[in-house]
Parts: structure tokens; sequence; C-alpha cells
């Protein structure tokens, strides 16, 4: 029924001190660059962009950053979603994201974090190939880096359905990890899959060692 596309963007950012949506990327570049009803250059265009040639359509869920996140969503031919207790976590955000996967049709999806950076092309390729070829008792294929599991991921309707029937407080990983024999974890070389920016010292580390 195809792939949709989720990007958890609902959080405070309270340590980062700034939306960490917003941040220009490439990090260590001054602003991020707009156009006319197009801007771009911040950290959740580029994981927009890094979705589409995957997806049928990308769904962003912001929380009270609803309306900053707008112009970005909008100008990268997404669509917004508004959780409205983002307080509740992070999985109450997936849950939406999810509903709104399954209410246009789609029955499996794409699922990152807007403060991971975009994973690479060869990592997208991988996990999607495993998925496609997976047999049934597989519902989702995780990355793995250096023993650490990452996103992005890809969940099928299986797995969409427990995380949409659990209470808005429970935890992905833990329902992940309760059904380890159903997820197929997929070694990648790729450190982003693992990476969070979190302070603005790990934001800057992150533009030094891209600048190397």
């Amino acid at each position: 029924m195809g792939l949709g596309g989720v990007i958890l963007a609902a959080g405070e950012s309270t340590r980062m001190g700034r939306d960490k949506a917003l941040l220009p990327w490439p990090p260590g570049s001054p602003k991020a660059v707009s156009g006319p009803g197009f801007p771009t250059g911040t950290l959740l265009s580029a994981a927009i962009q890094s979705l589409k040639p995957y997806c049928d359509m990308v769904m962003v869920i912001g929380g009270r950053n609803y309306a900053t996140l707008r112009p970005v969503v909008d100008g990268c031919g997404a669509i917004l979603a508004l959780n409205p207790a983002p307080e509740q976590g992070q999985f109450s955000s997936l849950q939406i994201g999810l509903r709104e996967v399954l209410n246009r049709g789609r029955d499996s999806a794409l699922i990152t974090l807007v403060d991971r950076p975009p994973a690479q092309v060869a990592t997208f390729r991988t996990l999607l190939s495993t998925f496609e070829n997976r047999d049934r008792n597989i519902w989702a294929v995780v990355p793995e880096s250096e023993g650490k599991h990452g996103h992005p991921i890809v969940i099928g309707i299986e797995l969409i359905d427990l995380f949409r029937k659990a209470p808005p407080t429970a935890n992905a990983r833990e329902l992940e990890h309760a059904n380890q024999s159903h997820i197929a974890y997929v070694p990648v070389d790729d450190s982003r899959v693992t990476m969070n920016i979190n302070t603005p010292e790990e934001y800057a580390a992150l533009a030094s060692d891209m600048c190397i």
C-alpha cells in the first residue's frame, strides 16, 4: 500500500537552547538559506529531503514549535501534523504520525528523529531492501552501528498496530526489545544512525568533524 515517512520533531530542545529542527544544515553554515516559500538548509529540511526519495509522503510531527516548523515543512513539500500534548513524550508523537500514515492509505513507515543527521543513501537502500525481502515473521528493520541500534527504522503494519494500541506514555524502545524476535537488526557502516545532537557542544563538535 505504500511507505509513509515520519519525522519526530515535537521536542522542546531544552538542552540545545534552540529548536534543533531549525539548526543550520550542514552544520557550521552561518544560517539557513531561505527563498520565497522555500526555506532550506536546516536539520529538518535535510531530514525531509533524505526520506522523500523512498516515501509516498513525509509527515513531520510538531508540538509547541508547530508554527515555526510550518514554513520549512511546506517549502519542502511535506505534511505537518500537531501533537497537542508533546509533554507526554516522543512516543505520543510517534502514535500521531503512525495514525496519519494509516489514514492516508499507507501500511508501513520509515521513521527518523529530527535531532539525528540524515543517514547515508547506502543505509536507506540497505534497510529498505531488507524490509522488502523480509519474511512474514519480521515486523521491522533497524540499523545497527558499532553494536548500537539507531534510526531510521522501517516498520510494517504489525508493529504499527502494536505501537498504536499502547498507551501514549509507553516507550518505543521497550516495546521493540519485547518483540526482538520480530525485528531484523542490520549492520551498517554509518555512524550517523546512532548520532544524537542534543547540546550546543555536540552540534559544534559535529560541525568541526564535517569541516575536516
